[in-house]
């Protein structure tokens, strides 16, 4: 149906059923909330399915049916990711600078591997996704943690001896915020002057919303600002909902780090093939998808507004915003003072959602509610999640 004036020729309001397809977010919610059952609103995968003509691409590739080694080096890809930043950032890549990955975070591991050592500092965003957290702390890295927006708490740990990388998530995950060009240059100031190299991961900037976003605001690619060691890192993967296809990619800056890079990846890690169903997608994707990606932006912003609207008439004093990126609403419930696990064990047991806690990403107060679904399950999840609250208060 149109929403909000908007001539609809995609379909986001009707539900697909996931459950039964090995996804984490419907079939797997017991492994995190320990019941089964749950109406999910929690990892960062949508319940829409992928563009139209990424579903074409992909059959078309399965006709085939011959599925030998591949190799992303090749024009169809790379100029298909170079189209994608001139067209969608006005930004003009390098392609003999880009490297291939299995994965955002697989590549964030390696990087970590080549820039730092056990022991060694690695800075953050506060909050900061569970995936960082991880990737951080399994490789014997320290954490270093410093409040979003904060250039002074920046600066001092990026000024630490042992403070080797910035791990920069742009937009940021969970927060939705996108940084402005002058916050961007002035973190690649103090990265160059504290010889720290940075990790720009840029997998939500196909979803900055135009507005949530003040003054003309929009995503800026690190590649415009990196000096030094630097690598951008992404995916179509989140933005065109094919996560479980795999596939990264990235862009680095020295030709030495880039060399070193392929090196590791194709002998250390034996990943010299990629999945070729990945590579297709990501064409498709980013030469024939645009116009869906947009239209989908335009109907999760509405996701926002109503979960905006709800929150607002039930609890004013929150005065929650949407955020300026992505389909994750990260809400802040401090101000009402209720206990993170008691809110938990409201909506699990008593509403049977199941929503992510701020405690996931290192803070107490908040909630990350995923709004990336049809408009009717996104009412049914912050209707929950205000009743429990109405109990609480």
């Amino acid at each position: 149906m149109p929403r909000e004036g908007l001539i609809v020729s995609y379909d986001f309001d009707t539900p697909v059923d996931r459950r039964g397809t090995w996804c984490i977010q419907w079939d797997g919610v017991a492994d995190r909330f320990g019941t089964d059952g749950l109406l999910p609103f929690t990892i960062s995968d949508m319940d829409f399915t992928s563009p139209p003509e990424v579903l074409e691409a992909l059959q078309r590739r399965v006709a085939h049916g011959v599925f030998g080694y591949t190799d992303w080096r090749h024009e169809d890809f790379l100029s298909a990711v170079a189209h994608w930043f001139s067209s969608r950032y006005d930004t003009e890549i390098d392609t003999g600078r880009v490297v291939y990955g299995p994965s955002v975070l697989n590549q964030l591991s390696q990087l970590l591997r080549m820039w730092s050592d056990p022991g060694d500092g690695v800075v953050v965003h506060t909050p900061t996704y569970d995936g960082f957290l991880k990737a951080i702390s399994g490789l014997g890295r320290e954490l270093r943690g410093v409040p979003v927006g904060d250039m002074a708490a920046l600066e001092r740990q990026l000024a630490r001896a042992d403070s080797k990388v910035l791990v920069l998530c742009s937009p940021h995950n969970p927060t939705g915020r996108v940084w402005t060009g002058a916050e961007l240059a002035e973190t690649a100031r103090l990265a160059a002057a504290y010889d720290v190299a940075v990790v720009s991961d840029e997998i939500h900037a196909d979803f900055v919303h135009p507005g949530f976003v003040t003054d003309g605001q929009r995503h800026q690619p690190w590649t415009r600002f990196g000096a030094g060691r630097w690598a951008l890192i992404t995916s179509a993967t989140k933005a065109f909902n094919f996560p479980a296809l795999s596939g990264s990619y990235g862009i680095i800056g020295d030709p030495d780090d880039h060399a070193a890079f392929l090196r590791r990846m194709q002998t250390g890690e034996g990943l010299a093939s990629p999945a070729v169903l990945s590579l297709t997608a990501h064409i498709a994707a980013y030469r024939e998808g645009g116009p869906w990606l947009d239209e989908l932006g335009t109907y999760v912003a509405g996701n926002l507004r109503m979960v905006a609207e709800r929150l607002g008439s039930a609890f004013p004093q929150l005065g929650w915003q949407p955020p300026q990126a992505g389909y994750l609403a990260w809400i802040d419930l401090r101000a009402l003072g209720i206990d993170d696990a008691v809110l938990q064990r409201e909506l699990i047991q008593r509403e049977k959602v199941a929503i992510m806690p701020g405690t996931t990403y290192g803070v107490e107060g908040f909630v990350r509610f995923n709004v990336g679904c049809p408009r009717a399950k996104a009412e049914r999840g912050v209707d929950a999640l205000i009743r429990a609250l109405h109990r609480l208060v």
